[in-house]
């Protein structure tokens, strides 16, 4: 057990207070649902029964009861990790193996991102093999799931690396400005994957086949012509061989965009319902969000990278958790810890700015359309086909939810009609 510190108990009584308001809002939001999801909203009748609404409500309870169990794990394991001394321990047994600055960062964070990885395995298990299959989501396999989870393990596993190997370099060889090259290299990296994802890294993981349904293709390509927008193709997903959730996005940057339908999506939705959620998705791009999200987000590492370099040099974080000295891979770690304590306390900003967003999509996608029905009957299908909360508690949507509710997502469309 480490020494129990003023600092300490600052960072714990900071990070207590995180578990504790995600689990009161959890608990909040559950007993919003039961009070009120006996009854189906205005917005919805004519699409949701009493039947569907009963699947909703016990399969929205259950997530969040289990959200609230793995917070509440997941917690007592960091607490675990950072006051029980196994770091200090840890730190000493790499530094014991004198294999250098950047091989010793990796195997510090290789190693702890197993220990928390296999921690996780049972929680997504019981997810996709207890919860989703019960409430009839789960087309997945074992095989499929246990493939997924080594190709996201060498995946994450190389871009973490590469980022984590330049910004060791960097703090090594960069002197008082590395923190500023390391942002630079993190937000062209950033780039990198946006222009990459789609062609190189999704394929991976999905086939992606261009659009059988020619009707739908020219519908489609026809939208993206209104909108002034070119993409690289149309193109269904097999998601459908993980799950019966339903959804559709635009992806990529310059020559690489191209939008994605799942292949759930098209097997439950018409045409004209499939075309205005594509125009909502237009509306992202036509009004630069994908841009302006990569500022925000870029302008964010910008101060954590400048944080970091002066907490780097602090011996009180060190010290705080029982080191007796400062090494820049373990200070990585604990400014991360320090960052996440804090900073979902300002979530609720970048989610506002991302529900705005969504607004202006919906608004772009009615006035590309010249109507609204399509939208708003889409947005009631995806509410029945993915069993979606239709009663979040208010402070509960504002603090988590990066979309607006779906009823008032309808309503603001209907306004909008009338108008």
């Amino acid at each position: 057990m480490i020494p129990i510190t003023q600092p300490l108990i600052t960072y714990l009584a900071i990070f207590l207070a995180g578990v504790c308001l995600e689990v009161v809002l959890t608990r909040m939001n559950v007993r919003h649902m039961k009070e009120h999801g006996h009854t189906v909203p205005d917005p919805f009748k004519g699409y949701i029964d009493h039947e569907k609404l009963s699947k909703i409500t016990d399969y929205t309870v259950e997530n969040q009861n289990f959200h609230m169990f793995t917070c509440c794990i997941n917690s007592a394991l960091f607490l675990f990790i950072i006051l029980s001394g196994l770091l200090p321990r840890f730190l000493r047994l790499v530094e014991g193996l004198e294999l250098g600055l950047l091989t010793s960062g990796m195997i510090f964070f290789a190693a702890l991102a197993l220990v928390l990885g296999l921690f996780s395995l049972p929680f997504s298990y019981y997810e996709t093999f207890i919860i989703e299959q019960r409430h009839g989501f789960n087309t997945s396999t074992l095989k499929i799931w246990v493939t997924d989870i080594v190709k996201g393990a060498v995946v994450g596993s190389l871009i973490g690396g590469i980022l984590l190997v330049s910004i060791l370099f960097l703090i090594e060889h960069g002197r008082g400005l590395w923190w500023l090259w390391a942002w630079f290299v993190c937000f062209a990296f950033q780039l990198l994957l946006l222009i990459i994802y789609p062609t190189v890294i999704a394929p991976w993981f999905n086939k992606f086949l261009p659009l059988e349904d020619e009707a739908l293709e020219t519908q489609v390509k026809d939208i993206m012509h209104q909108g002034g927008l070119s993409v690289d193709g149309v193109f269904t997903m097999d998601a459908g061989k993980r799950s019966r959730h339903t959804n559709a996005y635009f992806t990529g940057m310059g020559k690489s965009k191209r939008i994605v339908l799942f292949d759930t999506l098209l097997t439950s939705h018409s045409h004209e319902e499939i075309g205005a959620i594509l125009a909502h998705e237009i509306g992202h791009w036509k009004r630069r969000h994908v841009f302006k999200n990569l500022l925000f987000a870029s302008l964010v590492s910008f101060l954590a990278f400048y944080l970091a370099s002066k907490l780097l040099k602090w011996p009180v974080l060190y010290r705080t958790f029982g080191l007796d000295h400062s090494v820049s891979y373990v200070g990585l770690f604990l400014v991360g810890a320090l960052w996440d304590a804090v900073g979902q306390f300002f979530g609720p900003l970048g989610r506002a700015i991302s529900r705005r967003f969504e607004r202006e999509a919906d608004a772009y996608a009615a006035g590309l359309l010249k109507r609204t029905a399509d939208l708003i009957s889409a947005l009631k299908r995806l509410a029945g086909d993915n069993l979606s909360n239709l009663y979040p508690h208010p402070l509960y949507a504002w603090f988590y939810y990066s979309h607006p509710p779906l009823s008032q997502r309808i309503q603001y469309l209907q306004a909008m009609d009338r108008r």
